[in-house]
């Protein structure tokens, strides 16, 4: 089994998602975060006591970002050449078959990165055990 390089703690400044204005008010309006307009709109003046916006202060770590929780960065692989580049990155990234892989295909890339010592995230999508 592969092991990244280093394990690093992630640590998140903020966990839960940014909320509309007035979406707890309206059932027309969404929870999914749009940017505040209206030229009274007390939040996008940022008053005390309005919801918080989302800005570059809540950004994660570079070090950490994109990291997933076991310490490997996702790479998309297509085919086996995509695979082939991670031969030497094996300890910092693994592969993620995309999703316009076949299954036939998908395959042969999850033989071939077994024999690279490539770890992949996504190895049981799509392949079904043949059944005696």
């Amino acid at each position: 089994m592969v092991r990244p390089i280093g394990k690093v703690n992630i640590v998140k400044k903020r966990t839960k998602s940014f909320v509309r204005v007035q979406s707890d008010r309206f059932m027309r309006v969404g929870e999914s975060w749009r940017r505040p307009v209206g030229i009274d709109s007390r939040t996008r003046r940022r008053f005390k006591g309005t919801r918080p916006h989302p800005k570059i202060g809540y950004g994660s770590n570079r070090k950490t970002r994109f990291l997933l929780p076991d310490g490997f960065r996702k790479f998309t692989v297509k085919n086996s050449k995509d695979l082939e580049s991670l031969m030497m990155l094996n300890r910092t990234y693994a592969a993620e078959i995309s999703s316009t892989v076949g299954a036939k295909k998908r395959v042969v890339l999850i033989e071939r990165a077994k024999q690279l010592n490539i770890k992949v995230v996504n190895a049981d999508a799509r392949v079904r055990s043949v059944e005696n």
